[in-house]
């Protein structure tokens, strides 16, 4: 392929967009029309002809992508509610006015009121490490930058695409992120404590506000891998401990000696003691005794100098403010303890997690008694019984590294961790113990008897995940109350004083759509209200932990972070706890690459804990002062529960359909750069499927990103068409009318604008070999229509075409019923987006058509021609080249500069010819191809 053909027209871009508005226009009368295919196949004849290379269309996607990362960077700010620092310090302080008094017209509340209002945690952010790092760091860092007001376009970095990010550049990103938040946090505890100043100027030092709490599970989430090892998590979680004191150390070391050196000092050597633990852990793998040995003992003899609680630095906080020498002195030392009072020896709070079948087997494994599936009829009475009886008998154990490194259960092993980090790194701060896949109140049972074997009860808060569309409408409630029948489950909630939830957004959504999904949360949420009430419990704090992401199909609103919490936590739920007098804490994720960007930078995060504060103490009436309530809620023709119910069903069955499985399959996770450490398919003993088949053979996030890259955004959207299509004109008065269904909406709106039938119709046309032989009838290029004809045959052999095109069909109809029923004009994708489509499918195509070139070899190396071929048709092409690379090797001879004793024969240097003509220019399309991938992220807005 020749990059140094002529070059494109002057302005390639303008070309391009109206070469694409062109077939756009004509395909609005025409309805054979394939406007993205036609785009792509103009581009193809000028790549032949010679008026376009690769070089020209990679460089055309270059300034398609510095568009959208421009727009990218206004959309990050403006969902934030901007970034300008005097408008987010005075939301926080109107938030803290508020507090001290909810009526201006009356005097302040009382003090005690006032501190327990900000001393209560009301919110937490979560960062959460999922496979969302889609930008490289370099980028990310750009794109902050410019969001926050600084940069040029022309100081974006040259490749959007990320290096395959590890769990340590995850953590890194994170704590980066969490470094922010918690400046941002000190903004809000200084707010409320300026509020308290100006109110209560003799007691306003007594306060330690913390009504928002960080959180983490970046090295600590173990469900669905097994890389992460336990010392791994130990010493991510003492390097958090590091952080938090070396910020204390700074925190105290700006503010007068007189008064704060002892306690800068103290955090100091603390800290130096923690660096010493950390390089004495052992490296991840399969540890050598002599290493845990080593490491114990670190821990062990300098946990008094690193301090196991924050209680020895609390307690000389008060002598600090005695000898400080003014208000602005005591207000930074009441800050800084805020923050450590919160956040304990860690830069954020602890979350851990694992699936319930681990839970099971471990529980198993120590008590042969507890054999059987929870599931299971004949066994689940038996089994509940028997759990009971083990936890009246059951008594802490000792737990110490040997142990730990010798146990072969994950869940016990985990739990050990957490026994060890209570013990030697920080106590003061209950470790959240997140349980996936919970379907039985038996889990929960048998999570507290591992927790009670190893001494920590009382130290960990164990909480159920909620995801699928059965544990969301009818087994979550069930679980609650299975477990709330056992004497041991309620007087562990008492003790600990919360019931935790954890509710996903990623097998619902990915099952049963992503608007339904919500709808299904929240009827959990107003069930449990009332559940707690029943059994008496209405004293307990319930932490409802949303586990939702940035992008579309996992639940970050696409108008911004209030609007996200609004839809999260509506005013109904929030007023079903509020009737039972039941506090609660909202937490919400953010996830990975996409979600740490709204805390990428000082005014960001500054900008997203002002909406989080605004959020938690907002009022829980529905509709407030008297309003109605949201007709939503009151619709008596049931018209929103008909189309959440209908799209439920309408995405279960489709995700049932073979050609769904096959159009996710067929080439999209080769779409996709590697953007997390966590595996894109669920793993196995095998290894994960070769080839993907059915939905739940990837992750959530990798699903709904393939959609993203597909144009069409079926796991939001699909199901609504056909109820929306009946009663239209309902549709539009509760999307003027009810807040709740509008902010729901929001939703297929953006997800409308990022779909396009006719873009998914020329991916799935890609897969018909017919296509291929209609191209071959017609062409006029010297032997173009045998190149073509050979495509037609291996995607014969490959039968996705049919699958496909059939749930095309299906899902058009629905896509074009609710573009129908849409309130005047629906959403349209945007040239700019079409444009990459076009620009990509012709790529592909150029790889495939370079693919039935391949020479015949005879098999070696494990593979042949034909498997060789399948690869490349589903666009594996960097598996493919490197097998060709051992097909044909090029290079100098071995023997070179050898003297055999003999006249040389004569050598060949290999096969240059096929790495210059094939395997060269297959790895220039993928990377291409990549390119336009991130390019359609940014567009979205997030990964997945």
């Amino acid at each position: 392929m020749d990059r140094n053909a002529p070059s494109a027209p002057a302005d390639p871009e303008t070309d391009l967009l109206g070469l694409v508005a062109a077939a756009r226009e004509a395909a609005a009368g025409d309805p054979f029309a394939s406007p993205a295919l036609a785009v792509a196949l103009a581009l193809s004849r000028r790549l032949d002809d010679g008026e376009l290379s690769i070089g020209d269309l990679a460089a055309v996607l270059d300034l398609l992508g510095r568009a959208a990362f421009r727009d990218r960077a206004a959309r990050l700010s403006a969902g934030v509610g901007g970034t300008d620092a005097g408008t987010a310090d005075a939301a926080l302080a109107a938030v803290a006015a508020r507090v001290a008094r909810p009526d201006a017209r009356r005097p302040p509340v009382v003090f005690e009121a006032f501190r327990e209002a900000c001393e209560r945690p009301r919110a937490a952010a979560v960062f959460t490490a999922h496979p969302t790092f889609s930008l490289s760091p370099s980028a990310a860092d750009a794109l902050v930058g410019l969001a926050c007001g600084g940069g040029t376009a022309a100081a974006e970095p040259p490749s959007l695409r990320p290096a395959p990010p590890t769990l340590e550049i995850e953590f890194e990103r994170a704590a980066t992120a969490i470094a922010a938040g918690r400046d941002a946090l000190d903004r809000l505890a200084a707010a409320f404590l300026s509020e308290a100043r100006s109110v209560w100027p003799d007691r306003w030092t007594q306060v330690e506000p913390r009504p928002v709490l960080l959180a983490s599970w970046v090295g600590y989430d173990t469900d669905g891998r097994t890389d992460i090892g336990w010392q791994d998590t130990l010493r991510l979680r003492l390097r958090m401990k590091e952080l938090q004191l070396a910020r204390f150390a700074a925190q105290m070391a700006a503010l007068p000696a007189d008064c704060a050196a002892p306690l800068r000092d103290r955090a100091v050597s603390a800290r130096d003691a923690v660096r010493a633990q950390i390089a004495a852990c052992p490296p991840s793998g399969d540890p050598e005794p002599a290493a845990v040995q080593a490491f114990a003992r670190a821990l062990v003899e300098r946990r008094d100098t690193a301090m196991a609680t924050p209680a020895p630095l609390l307690g000389m906080v008060p002598a600090a403010l005695a000898a400080a020498p003014d208000d602005g002195a005591r207000l930074a030392l009441c800050v800084a303890r805020a923050g450590l009072a919160a956040h304990g020896l860690s830069l954020a709070h602890t979350h851990t997690r694992l699936n319930a079948a681990q839970i099971h087997n471990a529980a198993r494994l120590r008590f042969p008694e507890l054999s059987g599936s929870p599931g299971s009829p004949a066994r689940r009475r038996a089994l509940f019984a028997a759990v009971d009886e083990a936890l009246a008998a059951a008594r802490p154990e000792t737990v110490d590294f040997g142990g730990l490194m010798t146990e072969q259960a994950s869940a016990l092993r985990l739990v050990m961790t957490v026994a060890q980090i209570a013990k030697h790194v920080d106590a003061s701060q209950p470790v959240r113990f997140l349980i996936a896949e919970t379907e039985s109140g038996y889990t929960l049972l048998a999570a507290l008897l591992l927790a009670r074997l190893c001494g920590v009860e009382d130290r960990v808060e164990i909480s159920p995940l909620f995801e699928t569309a059965e544990a969301l409408e009818r087994r979550g409630e069930r679980v609650v109350e299975e477990a709330l029948r056992s004497r041991h489950w309620r007087g562990y909630l008492r003790r600990v004083g919360r019931l935790c939830l954890q509710l996903g957004y990623s097998d619902s959504g990915r099952y049963v759509g992503q608007i339904p999904a919500s709808h299904l949360i929240e009827r959990l949420k107003l069930r449990v209200a009332d559940l707690l009430a029943q059994h008496g419990l209405a004293d307990l704090e319930v932490v409802l932990f949303d586990t939702h992401g940035e992008g579309l199909g996992r639940g970050g609103h696409p108008e911004g972070l209030s609007a996200r919490f609004a839809y999260l936590h509506p005013p109904a739920a929030r007023a079903a706890f509020a009737r039972h007098n039941i506090r609660t804490r909202l937490e919400t994720s953010f996830q990975g690459g996409d979600g740490f960007l709204n805390f990428g930078a000082p005014a960001l995060a500054h900008a997203a804990v002002a909406r989080i504060a605004e959020h938690a103490f907002a009022p829980p009436e529905d509709g407030g002062g008297g309003a109605p309530p949201d007709p939503v809620y009151t619709d008596e023709s049931g018209f929103a529960a008909d189309l959440f119910a209908g799209a439920r069903a309408a995405m279960t069955a489709l995700v049932e359909d073979p050609g769904y499985g096959a159009l996710l399959g067929a080439f999209g996770p080769a779409l996709l750069d590697r953007t997390g450490s966590r595996p894109s398919a669920r793993q196995s003993d095998g290894g994960g499927p070769a080839e993907i088949r059915h939905a739940r053979e990837m992750r959530a996030i990798p699903n709904n990103a393939v959609l993203q890259q597909l144009g069409f955004l079926a796991d939001v959207t699909h199901g609504l068409g056909e109820a929306a299509s009946r009663e239209p004109d309902t549709l539009a008065e509760l999307m003027r009318g009810s807040a709740r269904f509008a902010g729901a909406m929001a939703f297929a709106r953006a997800a409308l604008s990022f779909s396009d039938g006719d873009v998914l119709r020329g991916y799935v046309a890609s897969l018909d070999p017919g296509m291929w032989l209609d191209r071959a009838a017609r062409t006029r290029r010297p032997g173009r229509a045998g190149e073509l004809a050979a495509v037609a045959r291996a995607l014969e052999g490959l039968g996705l075409g049919d699958p496909a095109r059939a749930v095309f069909r299906r899902l058009l109809a629905d896509h074009a019923a609710l573009r129908a029923a849409w309130p005047g004009e629906a959403p349209r994708m945007p040239d700019r987006l079409f444009a990459v489509h076009a620009v990509r499918l012709c790529l592909m195509h150029r790889v495939w058509l370079l693919a039935v070139g391949v020479p015949d070899f005879s098999p070696r190396h494990g593979v042949t021609r034909e498997a060789l071929l399948r690869r490349l048709l589903r666009l594996d092409v960097a598996g493919a080249t490197a097998l060709l690379d051992q097909v044909f090797p090029s290079g100098p001879p071995p023997d070179a500069g050898f003297d055999f004793a003999e006249p040389p024969a004569p050598r060949h240097a290999g096969y240059g010819r096929e790495q210059a003509e094939l395997v060269a220019p297959l790895r220039g399309l993928s990377d291409a191809i990549r390119e336009a991938s991130a390019v359609v992220s940014l567009e979205c807005g997030a990964f997945g």
